[in-house]
């Protein structure tokens, strides 16, 4: 079986809230982690069919503060696949009144899709329909050889 990259796009989103601000006044970096594996997670999920569990986080990136008030969105999307796990990536931007988005974060997730046993189990196939969708798979080919030799290494 075979999916499309559009087909479990996941959108969130959310007004900061005071419960969400740190000692520094910006958004908790933790709370911004929880949502985003929460995004990915979906993502996943909707790939797979399966339920899924988090392996690696990587390359996540605060770029800017997001502040109380702010209205962030959340989007995941496949990046790649491999035989039971799965790449996503998600990208967070603050939102203006006027819509106008700014990047604050963009990270990278491993989903592993499991049976009704709890293992692992294989994920479908992606379809790569654009330039961006294949550059993306590019990437994360040469990311998963990055986690493999850093798994290697004891990293």
């Amino acid at each position: 079986m075979e999916k499309r990259v559009e087909d479990s796009i996941t959108e969130q989103i959310q007004i900061l809230m005071p419960q969400h601000i740190n000692g520094a006044g910006r958004l908790f970096g933790g709370k911004l982690m929880e949502w985003i594996d929460v995004v990915a997670g979906v993502v996943a999920r909707r790939h797979s069919g399966c339920d899924v569990i988090t392996a690696a986080v990587d390359n996540l990136r605060f770029k800017e503060g997001a502040y109380k008030n702010d209205t962030l969105v959340l989007i995941g999307r496949i990046t790649y696949v491999g035989n039971t796990s799965m790449e996503v990536r998600v990208d967070t931007y603050v939102e203006a009144l006027s819509g106008m988005r700014k990047a604050i974060n963009r990270a990278y997730l491993v989903m592993v899709a499991l049976d009704t046993e709890g293992n692992p189990t294989r994920v479908p196939r992606l379809i790569i329909e654009s330039e961006s969708e294949k550059a993306e798979w590019e990437g994360g080919c040469k990311r998963t050889e990055l986690r493999r030799l850093r798994r290697l290494e004891g990293y």
